[in-house]
């Protein structure tokens, strides 16, 4: 089982950066995987899905905030991409039920206020994102389950 000394510490100095770890992680997922992110508004979390969202062959250019819809499926590349935000939903309001075609299928899963779900997410990669200052982020990236060791070794060789 990960320990805590398995997360993975990181800086983004701006939106390049963050799109770069989110690139890194990407790479090295093949589908079945969850993202769970979490981070103030403006920290960066979409940004960070544009990146992962490029390393699957997908536009990064599409990939927006789903707020409104929930989720936003992204088709077409290696594996499918299914970004969900759960911003808008009380906290223990994102029925699991609903999505756990998503959550659970074939494609990745990158879930937004992941902490709202009414389920505590299962085996899933967490990556918190902190403002520091006026630019800068702290990204911590830490697997809560097996099979997340590529996409840390890919984030520690970005260090």
């Amino acid at each position: 089982m990960p320990t805590p000394t398995d997360a993975v510490h990181l800086t983004s100095r701006g939106e390049e950066d963050t799109e770069r770890i989110g690139y890194a992680i990407g790479e090295s997922l093949r589908g079945g995987e969850r993202l769970g992110l979490r981070g103030e508004l403006g920290a960066g979390k979409t940004c960070l899905v544009r990146g992962v969202a490029a390393a699957l062959g997908l536009p990064p250019e599409l990939v927006r905030s789903p707020s409104f819809p929930v989720i936003l499926p992204y088709e077409g590349g290696r594996v499918p991409l299914y970004h969900i935000d759960l911003f808008r939903q009380a906290a223990g309001a994102g029925d699991v039920e609903e999505l756990r075609e998503y959550l659970y299928g074939d494609g990745v899963a990158a879930v937004e206020w992941y902490e709202r779900l009414s389920d505590p997410l299962i085996d899933y990669l967490s990556i918190s994102i902190t403002f520091v200052g006026s630019q800068e982020r702290r990204v911590v990236v830490e697997p809560r389950g097996v099979g997340y060791d590529p996409a840390l070794a890919a984030l520690r060789a970005i260090r």
